[in-house]
């Protein structure tokens, strides 16, 4: 197995193929995390920063790089839409066609948050904010880590979301395990958060996904969202 190529520096960069990223590097980073360590990766929307979402140490850790208030809940990423069953409370059918629409892709739901997931990823709100990445780099990481990843943005708290690696290292750099670069990220906006625990549902932030294309989708099912 060849070595990643990092930069001189006194952060741990590896620059992967955006599209078809090396096993071995994916491999370092899923090491890395199972091990509690934090790695910043591309998203479709901005970098973000990744832990195993079921190890309180190492979301303390994120919540500690990011200067985060511990008020605010921490999305997580998974794989497929077959993974959130073990993570979430029971949902309607109305759901499964969001998904099935949206994921993979830049739609965060909110579902109620099962016993199983760290009281500290929902701020004590009782929900979790879950989603399917579409980038090659964060799917290839959630295949090989076969669970869940925190997806927060990977920077500052009172600092922009990072579109590039050298964002990131600007931001948090030094405190992160392992920054996986894979050019800049194609998102202009953050994922849509959407939460599907109240009926009707609500838009909790409009991003990527606008309010007409949700409308149009589910509005077909249960009428008008709250907004």
């Amino acid at each position: 197995m060849s070595k990643p190529k990092t930069k001189k520096s006194s952060e741990r960069i590896v620059r992967t193929d955006p599209v078809h990223p090396q096993p071995e590097f994916v491999a370092q980073a899923a090491d890395l995390i199972h091990r509690g360590g934090v790695v910043a990766f591309p998203t479709e929307t901005y970098y973000g920063l990744g832990a195993d979402a079921l190890n309180l140490q190492a979301i303390e850790r994120i919540y500690k790089i990011k200067g985060r208030d511990r008020s605010k809940p921490i999305l997580i990423l998974v794989e497929s839409s077959g993974r959130i069953e073990s993570l979430v409370k029971p949902f309607p059918l109305t759901v499964e066609r969001l998904m099935e629409t949206y994921w993979p892709g830049p739609l965060t739901i909110l579902f109620q948050a099962g016993s199983r997931l760290p009281i500290e990823l929902t701020a004590g709100t009782g929900k979790i904010g879950i989603r399917v990445p579409s980038h090659p780099v964060a799917r290839a990481l959630l295949l090989a880590v076969r669970g869940p990843l925190t997806g927060t943005s990977a920077n500052r708290a009172d600092s922009p979301s990072p579109k590039t690696a050298e964002e990131v290292r600007k931001s948090i750099g030094p405190e992160v395990d392992l920054i996986l670069e894979a050019g800049p990220t194609p998102g202009e906006k953050p994922s849509t958060v959407l939460d599907c625990t109240v009926s009707p549902f609500r838009i909790v932030r409009e991003g990527m996904v606008s309010r007409a294309a949700l409308e149009a989708v589910i509005g077909k099912i249960i009428g008008k969202i709250k907004g």
